[in-house]
């Protein structure tokens, strides 16, 4: 069988758009001509270079955390050895033939490692589309515009990564049930470094090949020693639930990084749910965790409450803030926000329904029992209660609706 000759290296150089190689030690070991004329800056002067001595950050924005974030990306590629979507980020570059001017970019990456034979990261991938205009494009560049601008440019990197995996769906022949695992996997987010604090995440999927992928959960590290977290479930099933889950955990991951809480995050969900079919009666809880402050700041459309176990066992529901799910209301009405303290120590409980309803109970029979299995597992690691959580609380006969599950120690 004839096989054609090709020449990867000029394929690479030829690719369409910005796409440079990284050593796991984040150092370019090549960019396609693209990256180069885009970046501004020549191959000899990438080459060898650690990517944050040729890129790096503004001096003149004492904000500026595009470094870090990009780095904190490669790592966990590096680390999981899986690809890494990041949100979009700002990050100024600084002009070649300005020593010291410095523009405003707006960038949306992918990181994805090469394995070896032996499955060990050798390279990172780095492609990168940028969505500065696109941010501009209804002029101006500061305040809560801005922000609108970023969130719009966010959820059109979010809509296309869904056609983009839609896409390969469409020609798998798999069934439905390992189709829409598939997409919730493509769309759900690896476990990621929260800094000092310890924190584990579950998805279990149901056991009926009917009732999987309609749950999902976010963790979004803010600006700050501040962290938001959600957790939401879309009414039905299959496939069209997984793509409906795509689309709303990543418009309240955009939300996230621009409102100012979890309140008015969760109102431009809704606004945008309106849109999307299948979204309606969605749920969802929105935590932030300010560790400056000891606060947590949530709000509720329509979800189990979160569980706040405090060191000494007791637990608390945090129930105060709990409006009708997405779309229930005819017209846009502001969602409400509750606060409260937590001691150093304590533990946050994030989950769907699946983790407390049966169909023959009240669900204050399964607050109940998650109370007291927090209380009897109050010592264990993050890691651990999550384990204990699923084993205890799940049915024998198994999972009934799918789970998601996050908790983080505080």
């Amino acid at each position: 069988m004839w096989e054609p000759q090709i020449d990867y290296a000029e394929v690479f150089r030829a690719l369409p758009g910005m796409v440079a190689l990284l050593t796991p030690d984040l150092v370019y070991a090549d960019a396609n001509e693209d990256f180069q004329r885009l970046a501004g800056r020549t191959r000899e002067q990438l080459v060898g270079r650690y990517i944050f001595d040729v890129f790096p950050e503004n001096p003149n924005d004492p904000a500026a955390a595009g470094m870090r974030e990009t780095r904190e990306s490669m790592l966990r590629a590096v680390a999981t050895g899986e690809r890494d979507t990041m949100a979009v980020i700002r990050y100024d570059i600084e002009d070649p033939q300005r020593p010291g001017h410095w523009e405003e970019h707006f960038w949306s990456p992918v990181n994805a490692p090469v394995l070896d034979p032996d499955g060990r990261v050798v390279l990172i991938v780095h492609r990168v589309e940028e969505v500065t205009e696109l941010i501009r494009a209804r002029g101006g560049t500061g305040g809560s515009d801005r922000q609108a601008r970023v969130l719009e440019a966010e959820l059109y990197t979010r809509s296309r990564e869904l056609q983009e995996v839609n896409e390969r769906l469409r020609r798998s022949h798999a069934h439905e049930r390992e189709v829409a695992l598939a997409l919730q996997e493509a769309m759900m987010p690896a476990p990621v470094p929260v800094g000092r604090h310890r924190a584990a995440v579950r998805y279990r999927p149901a056991i009926s090949a009917l009732n999987v992928c309609g749950d999902w959960y976010d963790l979004v590290d803010l600006p700050g020693d501040r962290l938001a977290i959600a957790v939401g479930d879309v009414v039905g099933h299959g496939l069209k639930a997984a793509c409906v889950m795509g689309q709303l955990r990543s418009a309240l991951s955009a939300a996230a990084r621009v409102a100012d809480g979890p309140a008015r995050a969760l109102e431009v969900l809704g606004l945008y749910a309106r849109f999307v079919e299948g979204a309606e009666s969605a749920t969802a809880v929105k935590v932030f965790i300010d560790w400056d402050s000891n606060t947590i700041s949530y709000s509720s459309a329509g979800h189990p409450p979160p569980a706040l176990l405090d060191p000494d066992g007791a637990v608390t529901f945090l129930d105060q803030a709990t409006d009708p799910p997405l779309g229930a209301r005819p017209e846009h009405v502001p969602r409400p926000e509750a606060t409260m303290s937590f001691a150093d120590g304590a533990t946050l409980v994030l989950y769907t329904d699946g983790l407390i309803e049966r169909r023959t109970e009240d669900i204050d029979t399964g607050l109940a029992r998650l109370t007291d299995s927090l209380t009897r597992h109050r010592l264990a690691d993050p890691e651990a209660l999550a384990d204990a959580l699923l084993a205890g609380l799940l049915p024998a006969e198994g999972n009934t609706d799918d789970i998601a599950l996050v908790v983080i120690r505080l």
